[in-house]
Parts: structure tokens; C-alpha cells; sequence
């Protein structure tokens, strides 16, 4: 074909819309007619040269590409902001011309090149789109204009576009995705809206509304963009279909999207393609899609797909691998690399995608690798993409890369790490010492939405590297206050399921070492601790920053044995305490619970309940009678007595309301739909959470009245520890105002107007101030000797509850008779918290020493565990 009859709809120069910008603004056909012919003219119809143009999305670019192409030149559409490519480009191709934005104008600039080749370009050459080559040089797809007219009428085709459809460029131009885009629209006369905002912008639903678009095309990384700001939620009755290319997409957001379309009336296309074919080569009609999520289905209108093996061979039997071949007359001319292949004609009759695929009976295709993408790791041949998949349909987003010596994972979620392993290792068959997962907040993407596969190779080496220097000190306090998990140096806090105990441990052991702990260090993966400063020990005058939540612990557990013992009203430390409950949850359990991964989000519970039964065991002897209230951590809810041996005495009520929090947890998280919920919005989520927890507390005891003893129930400080839970998520400065609000209403009202004795209200005030210091006051400075102590008192804070009534009630009664008053209750005070330090002591010690054996025996166990970086 000629370049005439590219695009005849701009060429019948009409009212209707082309582009919609979203300010308003309109460009008719008749409008972005004589403005192509206008740039047409500038570029002169005489011999056929190469523009390259930086591809923004932008008018100015739409209008330049097609002014170009309409007047029979070749394009090369560029990424903006790639000079390294650019410069390649310029050196290697010589354009004629370059359009460029430069000092806030867009430039079109004739280049000279002295040793320009006279050879002519070929006429057919329409379109020039950068790949990157097996040397890592950028080479480009050559693509003819019957390349370009075939792939969008067949697209225009399958997707039943007409003049009424407008879709929302939100893809680049550089990417022949984005282009294609374009091009089918314009075949169909439809129009563009460019709505000039993200994805991820607040707005950009409300824009795709008011455009009245119909249909919206995406990568998988735009879909998962989406999910996180709820597009779904949003009404926009216009929208007819969307489209998704450009990589795989989850299977449960491929579900996701399809159901949503389904429900209001549209279709949900999958669809697959390279640049090498003008962009698309299959389609998955939607009303297929169904349970099939992993296909990408049959070929577009006027192409054909089929497998051959590794001599060429076809493959005909279905349920077989080979390389998917696709054949059709949008299939590219070729390669080329200078200037001087441009002159060449079409050299590819079908296409080797490089795609491994199968063909099942119905004659869908389906990708299981890339033939790029496999290592033989010993002596098995493992495929990356299968590895992907495997993950995926556990729910794990992942990106895999490895070589002959391994296999590495990046996942996004630190929670899902320890699993991610487990299942790659069964998947896989490779030995753990052969497997690494690590975790990323994000992926690494390329310009077009694409995982990029080769930085995380280059990381995965450069971590090799990193991990041949040793930590053994820094290990050697994780084997310890982990034991008896195994623990690698690629481990970190968060991915070995650290708790609010282990926190505390860990970061007294740590300080013994002297490592300077950085900002989220609970996130840092131990080698990289190891390498970290270190701190001077010696001036008893330096200052240092303690975890505000470290602090409150010690304030809490001090205000507790000190009302236990005294009854000065000073109550508020169990409520600090209930407060720290949630604020750790959030901040070390909350991505469990959230994956449902329930089994580690339980697991601090172990370290809570096997001290605690052995207190209940304890009694149970002395007494000679099963306290089963106690037993079965119930007492809190006042129908046993501690007189009557039916439960341990009232004190204890704080491990029974910490259990019944954690179980209220996994029964909420239990729903599939309220885990996602959650994870889309999570502090509204939370806040919604803290609701139904004030809710409960205002009226259960209207209709649970069991007199004075409700106060230990876990419907009466559930909200306190619902409070601590959304300080932990609250990440931003509106989020914490909108909770230091609620807050102060509802502890303000507590406080003030429910009081029953000065004793509530200094209660209620002391929590408020935790929680405002919890928000707004992340570590608190303590001159170093001072801060040693209170971090012993903190460490120490569980075996101090749990045994500081020890001391006055067992093991110096008679001295109340004989002591003055005063002096009692100072040895009752200081003897309790000695009890506990000491009880810690002894516990510190045994872990040392288990752990100290499994550091000697860790060279025959599971060393390649989950990284977190």
C-alpha cells in the first residue's frame, strides 16, 4: 500500500473529535488533517527521509508522527528522555530530521551528516521502533505501512471499533503498543482522549468519566497501578471494554477486571504481541477467557500461529512445547542496525517470537516460557516465566531471574517471602542452597510497563558479591533471638516474622555490638547490618535515639507493677500496653494477616502462652485443681473467681485480652474479600476496624453487665488496641491528624464525661499521650546509660508482668508486718522488676545457648533463606 492511503478517515478532514485533551480542548479530523499536511509540508514530499521524533505523548508528536508518515517518510519513534539511545541512534541511523521539545518549544531541525550513504530508504518503510539486541546495542523493527494498515484494521477488526469509541492514550509512543492504539482508532475514526495524569492519579477515573471514553488499553503494571487507587469502584458507564498487553497479568486480576467488565455489560480483552509485529499477534475473545486466565488465545484476523521445535519442525499434537511462530501481513520487514539496512526489503516471511507455547485441545495458545528465559541449574533445564506462574497462582506476584548457579525471586510482598521459597523449591526441584528469594517494595520497569529483567539480573550478581562478606556478629544475635528458626545473612527482622519480644531482644543484642540502627533496619537484610556504623559506647554523656514504642513499654510495665502494688491512681499502663499490642501487629504482623498467612502472624503468640501456661501450671499444683477458665483464656470474662481456683487472679487478664485480640485479628482476616479490601485501602480499612471496636465498646456492657470486672474484657479495650493498629499504618501526616481526632473524642469522652474517678481520667489521658508520641514522635533521645536502662526495663517487660506479684505475695509476705509501709512497697516495686529482669536474664541465656549450638550446626541446615532489601 502507499502511504495515501494511510488513515483515509483523517483524510475525509470531518467535524467529528480526533484528540480530546482534558482541558477541554478538541481537534477534529478537519483540524488534524491540515495540521499533518501542514508538518508535511515542512518535511517536503520529494525523497524519502527518517525523522526521528521523542515520543511524548503530546499532540505536537501525534501530529508530527502522522504528518510524517502521510508524506511517505520513515519515523523513528524514540523514548524522550533515553539520551544514551538517542546518541546511538544519531550515529548509527544519520535521521534527516529530528523533532525534539527544546526551551519549552517542540523543533524541527534538519541534520547534517557528512557521511550520509546515498542509498535511498525503502519505500515501503513506514516505522522504526528500538529493541535491544543479544549485544545489548540497540537495533531497530523495521515496519512497513501494510505493516501498520494490517495490524490496525485487524485490531479495529476484533475489537468492533467505530466512530463512536474513544479511548484514554495512556501509554507511551515510543512503544508499539501505544501506537497501536492510535492507529486502530484512527482506521475505526474514532477518537483520543489524552488525559495528561497517570494512572495512580486521584484523578483519573473522574477524567476517563467526563471524556465519555469507552474503552481503556493497558500493561499489566497499569492494571496493578490501578488496583491499588480502586479504579474498580469507580461508575463509568461509557466503558465498554479494556485491553491488556505487553506482559502477563496476574490471573486474579485477569479474573478481577473480567468479572468487573462482565457486571456492567462490557468485555475484558487479553491479549498478546511483540513490536516485531506492529504490536498484536493474538487475542482471547472474552467470552473465553473464562478459567482459562493463562492463555493468550488464538490469532488476530488475517494472522496465523503454530509451534515448531528446536530443528524447525512443525508441531501439530496439542499439549506439546515448541516456539510459538506467527505469520500475517503485519509480521515486520526486519532487523537493522545502521543506516544502510534501511534500503532493504522485506526479509521475514513468519515470525520466531522466542516464546515457548503450548496449544490445547480447543486451539488456544498458551505462554510457558521464553527460550531466553531458562537456565540449567543443576543439570535441570528450569524456565523463569513457569516459575512466575507457579507463584502467581499462589497469589505471589514475583519476577524471576537466575543463571547456571541459581535461581533468584524478587517478590513485593516481605510476608510472602518464607513461602515463595517453599514453593519454588517444590516447583523447581532444586536444592535450597540453589534458591534465593528476595524482596523489593517495587520491580524494576522498563519505559514500557515491563518487568526489567536484566537489572534484577545485575543485582542478582552484585548481591553474590555482597553476600561473600561475613556477619557473623550481627548473624549470631539473630540465631539467638530466633532460635530455633534457621537464620541466613541474606534474612532480615520482617522476613524471618519478627515480633514485638524479638524486637525488643534483638535490639538490646544489637546494641551490645554497637550497630547504629538505621531507619527500618527491620527491613534490612543482616549482611547488610553487619556493614553498617557502629556506635562509641564509652561516654556516659552521649545521647541516643530509642523506638518511642521501646520507651512506652518501659513507662507501661513501670506504671503497671507500681499501681499493682500501691493502687495510686496512675491505671494506665495495661491501657499503654493494649496500645503497644496494636501498634506492633501493625507494624510486624500486619502484612500476614494481610496475605493470610496466618500461621507466622500467630506465631508471636507461642512466645507469649508457653510462659503463660507455665504459670497456669504453676497454680494448678499449688491449688491441686485445672483453673480452666485460665486454661482456656476465658477468665477475663467474669464467670470463675480466683477464690474459688477457677482462674489465676485478676491480673493476668492481660494475656487472656491479648489472645482474644490476636484470634478477633485472624477472624477478620479469614475472608478472602476482606484481605483484599484491606490490602486496597488499608488505613480507611483500619479506621473502619477502630469503629466497630468504639462501637463495641459503648454498647456490649449495656447487654454484658458483669459489674466491675468488664473492664477486663476484650470488648471494653479492643478500641485501645485498634488505636495502636492504625498508628502503625498511619503513614501520612493526614492520616495521623484525622487519628489524633478521633482519638480525641473518643479517649477525651472516656476521660472526662464516663469518669468514675480521678483514676479514669489520669488512665485515659496517660493512653492519649502514647498514642500522640507513637504518631508524631518516632524515637525519643535518652543519654546512653539512661537509655540502656530503660531498654533492660523494656526487654524485660513481659517476665516482669508475669512474675512481679511474686515478690510481695511469695516471697516476702511477712515483711509487710515488720517494713515500714513505704520501704515495702519500694522493695515490692524494685523486687518485681529485678524478678523479671532476672527471669529474662536466665531466658536471654538459654536462648544464647540453643542458639549457639544451631550456629555450630548451621552449616549442615537450610542456609539460603529470604532477603529483604
Amino acid at each position: 500500500m502507499t502511504p495515501a492511503d494511510l488513515f483515509p478517515e483523517i483524510a475525509r478532514a470531518d467535524q467529528r473529535p480526533a484528540l480530546i485533551f482534558a482541558d477541554g480542548r478538541t481537534l477534529s479530523y478537519a483540524d488534524l488533517n491540515a495540521r499533518t499536511l501542514r508538518f508535511a509540508e515542512r518535511l517536503g514530499r520529494g525523497e524519502k527521509r527518517l525523522v526521528a521524533i521523542s515520543a511524548e505523548v503530546s499532540e505536537h508528536v501525534i501530529v508530527a508522527y502522522l504528518g510524517a508518515l502521510r508524506a511517505g517518510h520513515a519515523v523513528a519513534m524514540l523514548p524522550p528522555c533515553d539520551d544514551r539511545l538517542w546518541q546511538e541512534f544519531l550515529s548509527a541511523f544519520q535521521p534527516d530530521f529530528t523533532y525534539r521539545a527544546a526551551g519549552g518549544r517542540w523543533r524541527l531541525v534538519g541534520e547534517s551528516r557528512p557521511q550520509r550513504s546515498d542509498a535511498p530508504l525503502h519505500p515501503d518503510l513506514a516505522l522504526l521502533l528500538m529493541t535491544s539486541g543479544s549485544s545489548g546495542r540497540a537495533k531497530a523493527v523495521r515496519l512497513s505501512y501494510a505493516n501498520l494498515d494490517a495490524n490496525a484494521r485487524a485490531i479495529a477488526g476484533y475489537l468492533e471499533l467505530s466512530p463512536a469509541d474513544r479511548t484514554a492514550l495512556v501509554l507511551p509512543l515510543h512503544y508499539s503498543y501505544g501506537l497501536s492504539v492510535i492507529h486502530s482508532h484512527f482506521v475505526a475514526g474514532g477518537s483520543i482522549f489524552i488525559p495528561g495524569a497517570s494512572v495512580v492519579s486521584e484523578n483519573f477515573a473522574r477524567l476517563l468519566g467526563e471524556s465519555g471514553c469507552t474503552n481503556l488499553s493497558g500493561v499489566p503494571y497499569s492494571y496493578e497501578l490501578m488496583e491499588r487507587t480502586g479504579f474498580r469502584s469507580q461508575e463509568l458507564k461509557a466503558l465498554r471494554f479494556m485491553t491488556v498487553a505487553g506482559g502477563r497479568l496476574t490471573p486474579e486480576l485477569i479474573r478481577l477486571y473480567r468479572d468487573h467488565m462482565r457486571a456492567t455489560g462490557g468485555r475484558f480483552f487479553v491479549m498478546y504481541g511483540q513490536t516485531e509485529a506492529a504490536a498484536r499477534i493474538a487475542f482471547v475473545p472474552p467470552e473465553s477467557l473464562a478459567d482459562h486466565e493463562e492463555r493468550i488465545g488464538i490469532a488476530i484476523p488475517g494472522g496465523s500461529l503454530s509451534l515448531v521445535d528446536d530443528d524447525g519442525h512443525a508441531l501439530d499434537r496439542p499439549d506439546v512445547a515448541g516456539e510459538l511462530v506467527y505469520a500475517g501481513p503485519n509480521v515486520m520487514m526486519g532487523y537493522g542496525t545502521d543506516r544502510a539496512d534501511l534500503r532493504r526489503g522485506s526479509e521475514v516471511a513468519a515470525l520466531k517470537t522466542g516464546d515457548i507455547a503450548m496449544r490445547d485441545q480447543e486451539g488456544f495458545y498458551r505462554i510457558v516460557g521464553r527460550k531466553s528465559r531458562f537456565a540449567k541449574v543443576a543439570g535441570l533445564r528450569i524456565g523463569f516465566d513457569i516459575m512466575e506462574q507457579v507463584l502467581a497462582e499462589e497469589g505471589i506476584a514475583a519476577a524471576v531471574v537466575g543463571d547456571d548457579h541459581g535461581l533468584q525471586a524478587y517478590v513485593t510482598d516481605a510476608a510472602s517471602a518464607d513461602r515463595a521459597l517453599d514453593i519454588l523449591l517444590e516447583a523447581s526441584h532444586l536444592p535450597a542452597s540453589l534458591v534465593s528469594v528476595r524482596a523489593r517494595r517495587d520491580l524494576p520497569r522498563l519505559a514500557s510497563g515491563k518487568v526489567d529483567y536484566a537489572g534484577l539480573r545485575e543485582e542478582m550478581l552484585s548481591t553474590r558479591e555482597t553476600k561473600r562478606a561475613t556477619a557473623v556478629s550481627v548473624l549470631d544475635a539473630y540465631v539467638r533471638v530466633f532460635y530455633p528458626r534457621n537464620v541466613g545473612r541474606s534474612d532480615s527482622f520482617v522476613s524471618l516474622g519478627g515480633d514485638s519480644l524479638r524486637f525488643l531482644q534483638l535490639t538490646m543484642e544489637l546494641d551490645r555490638l554497637g550497630i547504629a540502627l538505621p531507619e527500618g533496619w527491620e527491613q534490612t537484610a543482616i549482611a547488610e547490618l553487619d556493614v553498617g556504623p557502629q556506635v562509641a559506647r564509652t561516654d556516659s554523656a552521649e545521647v541516643r535515639a530509642l523506638p518511642t514504642d521501646l520507651v512506652l513499654r518501659a513507662i507501661a510495665i513501670l506504671l503497671v507493677v507500681t499501681h499493682h502494688e500501691m493502687l495510686w491512681p496512675i491505671p494506665g499502663g495495661s491501657g499503654v500496653m493494649l496500645l503497644l499490642v496494636g501498634f506492633s501487629l501493625a507494624r510486624f504482623q500486619s502484612g500476614h494477616f494481610l496475605a493470610g498467612n496466618f500461621r507466622h502472624a500467630l506465631r508471636p503468640a507461642i512466645n507469649v502462652l508457653i510462659p503463660y501456661f507455665l504459670i497456669v501450671a504453676t497454680y494448678g499444683l499449688a491449688w491441686r485443681t485445672v483453673p480452666w477458665a485460665s486454661v482456656t483464656l476465658t477468665g477475663n470474662f467474669g464467670y470463675a473467681e480466683p477464690e474459688r481456683h477457677e482462674m489465676l487472679p485478676y491480673l493476668y487478664w492481660f494475656i487472656e485480652a491479648y489472645a482474644q485480640t490476636l484470634l478477633v485479628f485472624a477472624l477478620v482476616f479469614a475472608v478472602p474479600d476482606v484481605r483484599r479490601l484491606a490490602r486496597a485501602h488499608p488505613f480507611a480499612f483500619s479506621l473502619a476496624l477502630l469503629g466497630l471496636a468504639v462501637a463495641a465498646r459503648f454498647s456490649l456492657p449495656l447487654f454484658f453487665d458483669i459489674g466491675r470486672r468488664q473492664i477486663f474484657t476484650i470488648y471494653w479495650g479492643l478500641h485501645l488496641g485498634m488505636f495502636g493498629w492504625c498508628a502503625g499504618l498511619a503513614g501520612k501526616t493526614a492520616q495521623r491528624i484525622i487519628l489524633t481526632a478521633i482519638a480525641a473524642a473518643v479517649l477525651g469522652y472516656l476521660a472526662f464525661w464516663e469518669t468514675l474517678w480521678i483514676g479514669t481520667t489520669v488512665k485515659y489521658l496517660t493512653i492519649f499521650a502514647a498514642l500522640l508520641a507513637l504518631l508524631y514522635l518516632p524515637r525519643i533521645h535518652l543519654p546512653v546509660r539512661l537509655g540502656r536502662v530503660v531498654t533492660l526495663i523494656a526487654v524485660s517487660a513481659f517476665p516482669t508482668y508475669l512474675l512481679h506479684r511474686f515478690m510481695p505475695e511469695l516471697l516476702m509476705p511477712q515483711a509487710a508486718a515488720v517494713l515500714p509501709a513505704p520501704l515495702f512497697h519500694l522493695l515490692a516495686i524494685s523486687g518485681g522488676l529485678a524478678l523479671g529482669v532476672v527471669a529474662n536474664k536466665i531466658a536471654a541465656d538459654l536462648r544464647n545457648l540453643l542458639g549457639g549450638i544451631a550456629m555450630a550446626r548451621g552449616a549442615s541446615g537450610r542456609t539460603v533463606m529470604a532477603e529483604t532489601v
